[in-house]
């Protein structure tokens, strides 16, 4: 037997249902905010995420799917979405608008050790504000993301925020923070010992035991932000109180990615144990002009569809329900044809049970479907012009007319 790659799931009936409505969910409330879909490339380039990402984080380090095609040209499956909606706002020249405002969703790639929520294909949904340089912006797709959460009633979110500052404020706090750490080095991990110099900010974010005890008294990226990063972070704050929403401040998020600047926040919620972080992002005002575009201040997010839908399966969503036809003899089956598609047209979920056998069977598939509903119709019915509906929650049966069907069914 042949099975799947290890981190990389199916995604099956049943979880699938939670899946679309985690991005129906999302594409309607984006689309209020303004937000048009862009549907981008699996592979990329190997220099995008080279520039864009760091060379000495952990993804282009360690973590990138990465070959060369047949001319020899380094390509690599996409391990975020960022870059890619960057590249395209370039080569296609979208800065040509005041501000670019680009959603997408699909599958990204890490190859990191596979656990719970975290896999080596996983997928996003992902957001991009390209031209914007108000704290305003900020604030409302961080506004816009709580209201996701709150839509499809994820439990127990909380979020946190942190300014990384600007090229002007950041050296300052770099020297700072690697003054701390070289005398640190006896306790922190290989990684952060070997890239103290050249990325100091990473100590902040391993989440090895040992570095996290030894930098728990590392000086404070906030207190070393110069006026113009300081009232912007301020102004966020302010705009997200109007929102009525309360961030919890967390000076030590740096997040994986050298290109945040400013404001930068992670989404957290419960049921999920150490690995809770449910969305993430943050201010990156250089990165366009890094890969070649214009000077274009940004702000974006990710969204991990499977932590999230692992919560709500949990919780458990209502789906639609599922209704299950039975026609008994060839006139009924006939007639039968008519009405399934008729319902149909209105939307509602329903199958019909070909089979052939007792009806008594027949109803144990229904059954072993998940059918809410089973819809039989008979000689007796036929002629009367009703059908026989079983709720098979209720284990209730009724009887009503061939145009009642559809509403009865759709009121559950």
């Amino acid at each position: 037997m042949i099975t799947a790659i290890r981190g990389f799931n199916d995604i099956l009936p049943g979880d699938s249902e939670i899946w679309r409505h985690i991005e129906e969910s999302a594409y309607r409330i984006f689309s209020t905010y303004g937000f048009s879909e862009i549907k981008l490339p699996i592979v990329e380039k190997t220099e995008l995420f080279l520039r864009s990402i760091g060379e000495t984080t952990d993804i282009v380090e360690k973590e990138m799917y990465t070959f060369p095609d047949r001319h020899g040209d380094l390509l690599t499956l996409r391990p975020e979405g960022t870059a890619s909606a960057v590249r395209a706002y370039i080569e296609h020249k979208l800065y040509t608008a005041p501000v670019t405002k680009l959603y997408y969703t699909g599958p990204m790639f890490r190859y990191e050790r596979p656990q719970k929520g975290r896999y080596r294909q996983f997928y996003q949904i992902g957001a991009e504000v390209l031209g914007d340089d108000s704290p305003r912006a900020d604030a409302e797709a961080l506004e816009m993301l709580m209201r996701l959460f709150g839509r499809i009633n994820l439990k127990g979110v909380t979020l946190q925020i942190n300014s990384l500052g600007c090229p002007d404020c950041r050296p300052v706090y770099k020297e700072k923070l690697l003054n701390f750490l070289k005398d640190k080095t006896g306790e922190l991990c290989e990684n952060c010992v070997r890239r103290i110099d050249t990325n100091p900010l990473r100590a902040l974010d391993c989440k090895s035991p040992g570095c996290i005890e030894a930098t728990k008294n590392a000086p404070s990226i906030i207190e070393s932000l110069c006026e113009n990063c300081k009232t912007h972070f301020e102004k966020v704050q302010y705009y997200l109180k109007l929102s009525g929403l309360t961030p919890a401040l967390n000076p030590r998020m740096v997040r994986g990615l050298d290109y945040y600047t400013k404001t930068t926040f992670e989404i957290t919620a419960e049921g999920l144990g150490s690995q809770n972080t449910v969305a993430a992002g943050g201010r990156y005002d250089g990165l366009v002009s890094e890969l070649g575009g214009p000077k274009t201040p940004c702000f974006g997010f990710a969204i991990g569809i499977e932590r999230v839908a692992l919560i709500l399966k949990e919780e458990g969503i209502e789906s639609r329900p599922l209704s299950v036809f039975i026609s008994l003899g060839t006139e009924a089956e006939a007639k039968g044809v008519e009405l399934v598609s008729g319902w149909r047209e209105k939307g509602i979920r329903v199958v019909e049970e070909f089979s052939e056998g007792p009806l008594k069977n027949r109803m144990k598939r229904a059954d072993r479907l998940g059918a809410r509903y089973v819809i039989i119709l008979g000689e007796n019915e036929l002629n009367s012009g009703v059908v026989a509906i079983k709720d098979m929650v209720a284990a209730t049966q009724e009887t009503l007319p061939w145009d009642k069907i559809a509403q009865r069914i759709s009121a559950q």
